[in-house]
């Protein structure tokens, strides 16, 4: 089992990350590989909507997003991880997103099966600073989207708020690593 994990933090090592990771090591202690994708650490344009797609299915740009759409077509798994950002997801993980309107065009107006005749599950892992539930509506709306375009099953999600006031030895924070850890155990069964 193949399990992609997407990071649309900017920081590298903040608690997005942290999250995203203990899914990624649930997920290896039950036997998946699993690789980590850090979108800030990449280059690509956003979508040009430009229509290079529109025949094909396939993005024209020759950027880093280009070995993005083979994993994402490959894995049995995808792990979407975000923190809140002016009430929903990055601006990273949102660019990605939409260089992925060359997989709606081979989808749904050329007709053309995305899921490689598997079964794929999807979790969206989202942090916030502030306890406000809501912001995590919106961006569930928006992975649930991309993860219907790509024939992901959106199989789980956590979402964990509060992190402003949260330290490094807060039992929340531990419960929050330890549920992360089992999501990628539990996903790969």
């Amino acid at each position: 089992m193949d399990v992609l994990g997407i990071s649309g933090s900017p920081k590298t090592n903040g608690f997005t990350g942290l999250l995203l990771d203990k899914v990624l090591d649930g997920a290896r202690a039950s036997g998946a590989h699993t690789e980590k994708i850090i979108l800030n650490d990449l280059n690509f344009k956003a979508c040009q909507e430009c229509g290079g797609c529109d025949e094909t299915g396939v993005c024209i740009l020759d950027d880093d997003m280009r070995p993005i759409y083979e994993k994402l077509a490959e894995a049995d798994v995808v792990v979407a991880a975000s923190p809140i950002y002016f009430g929903n997801i990055t601006a990273q993980l949102k660019a990605m997103i939409d260089r992925c309107h060359s997989s709606w065009m081979a989808k749904y107006i050329l007709k053309r099966d995305l899921s490689r005749n598997k079964k794929r599950k999807g979790i969206f892992l989202c942090v916030a600073g502030k306890e406000l539930e809501e912001y995590f509506e919106s961006s569930k709306k928006i992975i649930k989207i991309f993860f219907i375009t790509q024939d992901i099953e959106y199989s789980s999600d956590l979402f964990i708020s509060g992190l402003n006031t949260m330290y490094a030895d807060d039992p929340k924070r531990e419960a929050a690593l330890k549920k992360a850890f089992q999501l990628g155990v539990d996903i790969t069964k």
